[in-house]
């Protein structure tokens, strides 16, 4: 699961970490699918290695958002060969493709899947039972649902270590791998390893244990190129952990800039959820044919060698030489602060609040003072990670009010919304309806029904009229008869009259409609119109603020008195000694959790039976005298597969476990059976949906487990036994691979042993005849190469001439994993610059109220304008408006000298007189960053030198290279904190429609002036630099007062983001604008200058 939202905040902050997948079709040529050559060069760039983190696929094989669920497991396994084959189209790999499906996990990660696995059971419950009331109201209205299908994938629990579906699954995996080689010619030079759900270990991390251990061994190659697909977030601090610079994550694109929102209810495009009118989907065609076919989802790549990049750049401390590989695992370790899949987040930090950004922030203020770096090769200094988060905890009130300040706003704009609906169904005459449940309505005669004039329905009429296909149901009846005598008959003939309404016929109910679907048609119909109900109604259940409740904020975080209710309300203390004990334990444990998640991201897994005992985490401020704290972590070993199905599973899951432990969570007897609650509680902890909240269940009693397992475990048969067992990792290679002589070998020596015998020896792999792999080979029970396999099941073809050998792998002896780039090691060019990497405000101190852009919206137009300079720009437009239309007497006069002398700044230069009006009646208003002295150097004092800033620091000399390009702009930006006057606007001599001064979009100057209508005309180009031309080279000078900004252009004000051609540092505020060098403003008193009293 990983870090939630952490994924769109790193695409978001750092685009050029992502690229789209080129990805190849296969082509149908005279009626013959032709598949893709993946033999031929990737079009994506070569990969070594592709691995994928199985769960990943395994899920949406077995339960799609975009399609029908399968309802058998071949249907399930096809699914999944079709997803790796696409997968292995796209990277292509060269030497290994690793398999890694989730085994038994760490006691830390069984905390979360049990409360997932509860939540799912208790979800699907819920549903059934809801399904069955509809199911019975739809009978009580005359219209009869199809019985529901039997599936043999309704419970997705069994994706767990032990099920019977895990154990046919890597059966059907092995199998597809043996086809693949042996028919695919990219499949026969590479190395295959299987690591199924037998193998100890989350699918990730045993996938990361494997790239750890293979690093600088003899014959590593240093430039292998890893690509590693998985959904999990966490993926990314996996990957820059392993220090590895070749490093890609794949992925499906999950937020797509400019994708058409849907309803999520209804899957229908043009209408959110909160607009839903209930109608499902329209078909398209007779059988609602796709057209075009099921779309693919595209994908993309990460490259972690470009976030390298990135956060060498956002890193940077002055005066300090940053270790790269250092500050890498610094800031992995800083994102667990932020939580993970075995620590609750802290209630200060919130990805969405910009938690990451402001730990950065602290992380490059507080460096010099830290004494070092946070960690060492996947250790903790406490001493340091204490200053540094008390740092953080300074800001804990601010973030805490601000929270509250935007809480608050958004529950009164709820209030405001719900009144507003309630007005707007009053107006609709929807007040008519009564909120009575459907089932407890009795359906009125057929003489007694309701009639429509004009054509004119209520919503609630038309709701259940026009569903498209679900309203033109053609019911046929079995008792004609009846349709005037009894409740069934009037429902049929209300139907029959509505049909015919809305189709345009008579409303006589006695006429039958002779184009009615089949009866197929419409069982089918009525199976979509309850799927679509249920759904609306779960989604309506699950959302907190659906029926208008709001949750109860018996914390009020930031108010006085929050620490004290937060221990009270989570953790039940009652005095402040007790406060004291409990807190003092909570950090204990979530530092040891810390500790933990560290080594076990650099080193593996150091405990198998360490956890986090609660189920909240303490506040930032908490974290006090760490370096005081005795932290120790005993290996133990991993629980055998049926232990941790009994830690994770609920109850009704049971199927998937052998009768006599079936027993042990359902018998009233049992010693464990108050591991298993029916109902459990779920604390919203403040948030809105419920798939949100927190379930608090109760932890396991490990010695408790394991004693009452003890008990029925001699029950097992022996193929229960083998699922309950540990084994170990598989690799397959064609016969026709170098390492296929090695395995022969190993056969003339041990092939007369039995299997536990084989299993003590093993071979040293030859990296020169694996393509630099390391590890052990052992043989496996039976023949390592069959001639034949068989079929998983009905519906594959049986594998005949095998040529396809298969071994036990091993990996290399252990040995601590090196936190630096291999020897030997060629890094990609240099992709990110100082301009990529982004400003912006912490989320507590933007007072401003902005919001970050998030992935999925469309991106901010590059040097637009935008806050208090637009505010600025407007009032100009206003008040050059009002000069236009002639008021230039009396009170309006006066109006627009005040507003003038709120714009005008008091410069080096001394006091602006006003100007006056043009003979058309505009008022030529001068920036308020024109006003100082060309050569003043003040914070926000005005121009810089032209030599300095703007043109002079460009990368060329001519001035119209810069007034196109911007390039000299932006470096004289980063290297002297000025203005540029290029990017999109300003001296734009071709474009002066766009470039010049136009009243009607910026005012201050006419367009009959064509010396000021682009601000340089073609004759007026100076080289920048030279002292006698400064004015010139300027634009305007101290005269005009557009220096080097460019003019207002198109991009607004000199194509400059930073407003005016200044920068956040140097702004041409006056002599006032100290506010502009901290946020980006100057205007007025706590915000520079003095133009901001027009703006409170």
């Amino acid at each position: 699961m990983g870090v939630p939202a952490f994924y769109r905040w790193l695409a978001d902050k750092y685009p050029l970490i992502i690229v789209d997948v080129i990805e190849e079709e296969e082509q149908v040529i005279d009626g013959v699918t032709v598949p893709v050559n993946t033999v031929e060069e990737n079009p994506n760039g070569e990969f070594d290695n592709l691995y994928l983190d199985m769960n990943g696929i395994i899920h949406p094989c077995f339960h799609p958002e975009d399609r029908p669920s399968p309802t058998t497991l071949h249907e399930v396994f096809q699914n999944i060969f079709d997803y790796i084959d696409r997968l292995f189209a796209m990277i292509r790999p060269r030497k290994v493709l690793f398999m890694g499906i989730d085994g038994v996990a760490p006691r830390a990660k069984m905390n979360q899947q049990r409360s997932r696995r509860f939540r799912a059971a208790k979800d699907a419950a819920d549903a059934a039972a809801e399904e069955e009331r509809l199911r019975k109201e739809f009978e009580l209205e005359g219209r009869m649902v199809p019985p529901k299908e039997k599936s043999e994938t309704h419970d997705s629990n069994v994706i767990t270590p032990g099920t019977p579906f895990m154990q046919q699954l890597s059966v059907a995996l092995q199998y597809y791998i043996h086809l693949r080689i042996n028919q695919d010619p990219a499949w026969k030079n590479v190395k295959v390893i299987l690591s199924d759900a037998n193998v100890p270990g989350e699918g990730e991390h045993k996938i990361m244990n494997y790239i750890r251990l293979q690093r600088n061994l003899p014959g590593f190659d240093p430039n292998t190129r890893h690509c590693i697909y998985g959904l999990d977030a966490d993926l990314i601090m996996l990957a820059l952990a392993t220090h590895e610079v070749h490093f890609t994550i794949l992925r499906e694109v999950v937020f797509q800039p400019g994708q058409v929102d849907k309803c999520f209810l209804c899957g229908q495009t043009g209408h959110l959820a909160a607009e839903c009118e209930g109608k499902p989907k329209r078909k398209r065609g007779e059988h609602d044919e796709k057209e075009g076919g099921v779309t693919k989802k595209p994908f993309q790549l990460l490259q972690c060698w470009v976030l390298r990049e990135y956060l060498e750049l956002e890193f940077r401390v002055p005066g300090v030489q940053m270790d790269l590989e250092r500050v890498l695992d610094d800031f992995v370790f800083m994102c667990f602060f932020v939580g993970n899949d075995f620590l609750p987040h802290m209630p200060t930090l919130e990805i969405r609040e910009g938690a990451i950004n402001l730990l950065v922030s602290i992380y490059r203020r507080e460096f010099a003072n830290l004494g070092g770096y946070l960690t060492e090769n996947g250790e903790a200094d406490l001493r340091r990670v204490e200053h540094f988060i008390q740092a953080v905890a300074v800001h804990e009130q601010s973030i805490f009010m601000k929270r509250a300040r935007i809480h608050q706003r958004q529950k009164e704009r709820r209030v405001r919304d719900r009144q507003q609906k309630e007005r707007n169904q009053y107006r609709k005459g929807d007040e008519a309806a009564p909120n009575v449940p459907s089932s407890a309505l009795q359906p009125l005669p057929a003489s007694q029904q309701p009639t429509h004039h004009g054509g004119l329905y209520s919503r609630s009429d038309m709701n259940s009229a026009s569903r498209n296909s679900f309203a033109l149901l053609a019911t046929p009846l079995a008792n004609p008869s009846s349709v005037n005598g009894g409740p069934a008959g009037s429902n049929q003939a209300a139907a029959a009259a509505l049909r015919a309404k809305l189709a345009g016929h008579a409303t006589s109910s006695s006429s039958a409609d002779p184009a009615a679907p089949p009866a197929e048609e419409e069982a089918e119909d009525l199976k979509e119109e309850l799927k679509f109900k249920l759904k609306s109604v779960l989604k309506d259940k699950n959302d907190l603020f659906a029926g208008g409740k709001e949750p109860d904020d018996e914390i009020r975080l930031g108010d006085d008195g929050w620490r004290e209710r937060y221990y009270q309300q989570k953790f039940g203390v009652k005095t402040y000694e007790e406060q004291e004990s409990i807190r003092q334990d909570v950090v204990l444990k979530f530092v040891e959790g810390l500790c933990w998640v560290m080594r076990y991201y650099y080193q593996g897994v150091c405990s198998w039976n360490w956890y986090y005992p609660y189920h909240y985490a303490p506040f930032a401020s908490d974290l006090v005298r760490l370096d005081e704290l005795e932290i120790h972590f005993f290996l133990g070993k991993p629980f055998k597969p049926f232990d941790q199905l009994m830690g994770v599973l609920p109850a009704a899951s049971s199927g998937a476990l052998p009768v006599a432990y079936r027993n042990l969570m359902s018998n009233p007897s049992s010693p464990i059976v108050d591991f298993y609650p029916t109902d459990f509680s779920v604390d919203m902890n403040g948030k809105r949906f419920a798939w949100q909240g927190v379930a608090l269940l109760p932890f396991i009693d490990e010695e408790r487990l394991l004693e009452a397992i003890k008990q029925v475990e001699p029950t097992l048969t022996a193929e229960e036994r083998r699922r309950n067992s540990q084994l170990c990792e598989m690799m397959y290679f064609s016969s026709g691979y170098p390492l296929a002589a090695s395995v022969w070998e190993m056969m003339g020596k041990w092939g007369q042993l039995d299997a536990k015998a084989r299993m003590q020896k093993k071979q040293a792999i030859d990296p020169t005849l694996s393509g630099g792999m390391n590890g052990y080979l052992v043989l496996c029970d039976g023949q390592p190469c069959p001639p034949m396999l068989r079929a998983p099941m009905s519906g594959f073809e049986t594998i005949v001439s095998n040529q396809v050998i298969c071994v036990v792998y091993k990996n290399p002896d252990f040995h601590r994993h090196i936190c630096r780039p291999p020897a030997g090691a060629i890094f990609p060019p240099k992709l990110v610059s100082e301009q990529d990497i982004k400003s912006e405000p912490l989320w507590h101190e933007d007072t401003w109220g902005r919001r970050r852009p998030q992935i999925q919206e469309r991106r901010p137009v590059q040097n637009a304008i935008g806050g208090p300079v637009l505010g600025a720009a407007a009032t100009r437009l206003l008040l050059n408006s009002l000069g236009n239309a002639g008021r230039q007497g009396g009170a309006a006069a006066a109006q627009l000298r005040e507003a003038q002398q709120r714009l005008t700044h008091t410069g080096s230069a001394g006091p602006v007189p006003l100007p006056v009006p043009l003979a058309g009646g505009i008022l030529p208003i001068q920036s308020p960053y024109s006003q100082a002295s060309p050569y003043s150097h003040n914070q926000g004092g005005g121009y810089s030198h032209p030599h300095a800033g703007g043109y002079g620091g460009g990368q060329s000399a001519d001035p119209r290279v810069a007034a196109y390009g911007g390039k000299a702009g932006a470096y004289g930006q980063q290297q002297q904190g000025y203005g540029y006057g290029g990017a999109q606007g300003g001296y734009q001599q071709q474009q002066q429609q766009q470039g010049g001064y136009f009243q009607q979009q910026q005012g201050g100057y006419q367009q009959q002036q064509p010396q000021q209508q682009a601000g340089y005309n073609q004759n007026a180009w100076v080289r920048p630099g030279a002292g006698a031309s400064a004015e010139a080279a300027a634009g305007y000078g101290g005269r005009g007062g557009y220096g080097q900004t460019g003019g207002y252009g198109r991009g607004g004000y000199g194509g400059s983001q930073q407003g005016y051609g200044g920068s956040q540092q140097q702004g041409y505020a006056g002599q006032g604008g100290r506010g502009y060098a901290q946020q980006g403003g100057g205007y007025g008193q706590g915000r520079g200058g003095q133009y901001g009293q027009g703006r409170r």
